[in-house]
């Protein structure tokens, strides 16, 4: 039986004040400044470089998040550069398995596809997890037996970016030309990185929400 699940995300590690703190020590060298770095000084600097314009120095530090989609999804976060990626591998895994329930997951398309299309949906998944565990039972190895495998298949990715290329992400990825389905996931992802580090993120999700307000 196909597992149907709603897409998700998670921070691997997010520690807002550090990542502020080590941008302001690196980005005062340019001024010969960190004399005047005190208490909540972090924060000021970030806005001041951001505002000026100066957005190379947000490249020292990164975060980290576990992403769960569907593959097609996958194949556009990737295209962003610079980045590290591990993804969860239908090369090595077998969905026949008992660690996974011997059953392919999918990610709910709903509610971009809905009605009777989703049930056109569904029963494609159903399809394709028959033929593929079809295809291992016939001891044909987990990598060659994923070509049946939709691109609605659950996936979990790590993605870590630097401030500077997460802000290009937010750009790209919440605007209205985007894929829902990325949409999903990058708009809640940027207001949460927002309240976290609004002084990085705060003016992307200015721009999001005037996009929001239009549609």
């Amino acid at each position: 039986m196909v597992r149907i699940i709603k897409p998700s995300y998670e921070f691997e590690d997010f520690d807002a004040l550090r990542i502020l703190e080590n941008i302001e020590k690196a980005g005062r060298t340019c001024y010969k400044s960190e004399g005047k770095i005190t208490d909540g000084s972090a924060e000021r600097f970030v806005s001041m470089v951001i505002e000026r314009g100066h957005e190379s120095v947000l490249e020292h530090e990164k975060i980290s998040v576990r992403i769960i989609c569907d593959r097609g999804v996958t194949h556009e976060i990737v295209r962003h550069r610079i980045a590290s990626y591990s993804q969860e591998s239908t090369r090595y895994c077998n969905y026949g398995k008992g660690k996974f329930g011997n059953e392919i997951t999918v990610i709910d398309p709903w509610p971009y596809i809905h009605g009777a299309a989703y049930s056109v949906w569904f029963a494609a998944m159903g399809q394709c997890e028959q033929q593929y565990l079809k295809l291992l039972e016939m001891d044909v190895s987990p990598q060659l037996a994923r070509d049946v495998l939709p691109n609605s298949l659950k996936t979990e990715i790590v993605c870590t970016f630097n401030l500077r290329e997460w802000r290009h992400f937010f750009r790209l990825r919440c605007s209205k030309a985007a894929h829902p389905q990325l949409r999903q996931i990058s708009i809640p992802m940027l207001r949460e990185m927002m309240e976290r580090l609004p002084a990085v993120f705060q003016d992307i999700a200015a721009e999001v929400q005037e996009l929001q307000d239009g549609e």
